[in-house]
């Protein structure tokens, strides 16, 4: 990976203590620090897990769930349209390409720092719509309702997504509301399907990279899992953690607009957080990424309730976050116009794609080692999003 250079001066107001790193579009794509033989020998294998039964892991983000995915749902479903594994789907509408995805939401807490599950539920799906480069447009809501669930926090949610959704420029068109009894819910439930048109003829894909390619990140990493946590335990820090819940179509058009189709890949990172990301695209794409510990963003907040925890914030999930692979002569132009935008502001450069291993990512820690990156296997932090 080539050696961006920190640039210490600059001050964003977000105390996060992390450089804002520069890009040399021309430097080698060299790695940063000799390989220490090969890797690929260190990583420890996973048992085979034949489970019998749904686990919470399988909601996870990680290796459960993607196991799932493709032992049961895309074998049943047979649909060719789901083969790339992206958060969305492209359509055909006569003459018009259509972005759709759907996705439910659990959280526990269903009120946070910085936002709310109805906040989350339209964040969440217009962000999955936006990863293809598409523009969202229209959403449904659906509720599953538990027996006893106060009025006034249903209509404080109402509110949220109705807010948030104006915000975003959709519109709310149709839903649905079940309600089920006592004891055999737990609140509320939400799912929501969006829709967006693609307007653009470049669409971002995980089968996409190439090697020498940058990964950038919009910003610090964990603010919304360790924000949901910290509520759920009552944990309570010197500086608040808040979520980072935001809806991020108007910062992909913007680095879309200044990198086209050097963009390669798009990724939310939610459930399975950062690694989760970077683990799929490598999969997909054929190969390896290295990502530079010292260059990810993380406030000290976070990283103080990770430690404690001991959780790793690679595998947190985030709601105001995207992961941009863009070839690195066009780096430089995708950085600045993130760092324009107010919701890109903190961008950073955290690594670089090489040719293999195939389906690797290995993190160079801040003391001069190396370690492998793998998807998360079980659930980490449950009802997180």
């Amino acid at each position: 990976m080539s050696e961006p250079d920190p640039d210490t001066s600059r001050s964003d107001g977000a105390a996060t203590g992390v450089p804002i790193l520069d890009v040399h579009p021309d430097a080698p794509a060299g790695p940063v620090a000799p390989l220490a033989g090969d890797l690929s020998a260190l990583a420890c294998p996973v048992p085979i897990s034949r489970h019998r039964t749904v686990q919470l892991g399988h909601g996870s983000g990680g290796r459960m769930m993607n196991e799932l995915i493709r032992d049961v749902f895309l074998p049943g479903y047979g649909s060719a349209a789901l083969s790339s594994l992206d958060d969305f789907g492209l359509v055909m509408a006569g003459t018009a390409r259509l972005a759709m995805s759907t996705d439910s939401f659990v959280v526990d807490p269903i009120f946070f720092p910085g936002g709310d599950i109805g906040k989350l539920a339209v964040c969440g799906t217009v962000n999955d719509v936006a990863m293809s480069g598409a523009r969202p447009l229209y959403l449904a809501v659906a509720m599953l309702l538990e027996e006893g669930f106060p009025l006034e926090d249903l209509r404080r949610i109402v509110q949220s997504i109705g807010r948030t959704a104006a915000a975003a420029g959709v519109a709310v068109v149709t839903g649905d509301t079940k309600v089920v009894n006592r004891g055999k819910g737990d609140g509320i439930y939400i799912t929501t399907t969006g829709v967006g048109i693609v307007e653009r003829d470049h669409v971002p894909s995980a089968s996409s990279l190439r090697p020498g390619d940058m990964i950038l990140v919009n910003g610090p990493l964990g603010d919304h899992g360790m924000a949901v946590m910290s509520k759920r335990e009552g944990l309570e820090f010197d500086t608040p953690i808040e979520s980072d819940c935001a809806a991020l179509h108007g910062l992909v058009a913007t680095l879309l607009d200044a990198g086209g189709s050097a963009v390669h890949a798009l990724r939310d990172a939610t459930r399975g957080g950062l690694a989760a990301v970077v683990n799929e695209f490598a999969e997909s794409s054929g190969v390896g990424i290295r990502l530079r510990e010292d260059r990810l963003p993380v406030r000290n907040a976070v990283a103080g309730a990770c430690s404690f925890l001991g959780l790793d914030v690679l595998s947190v999930a985030n709601e105001g976050k995207v992961v941009v692979v863009v070839a690195r002569e066009r780096a430089r132009d995708v950085l600045d116009a993130m760092r324009a935008h107010p919701l890109g502001r903190e961008s950073v450069v955290i690594g670089d794609v090489c040719d293999g291993p195939s389906g690797m990512v290995t993190l160079f820690t801040s003391i001069g080692g190396q370690r492998i990156v793998d998807l998360p296997v079980g659930e980490l932090l449950p009802r997180i999003c």
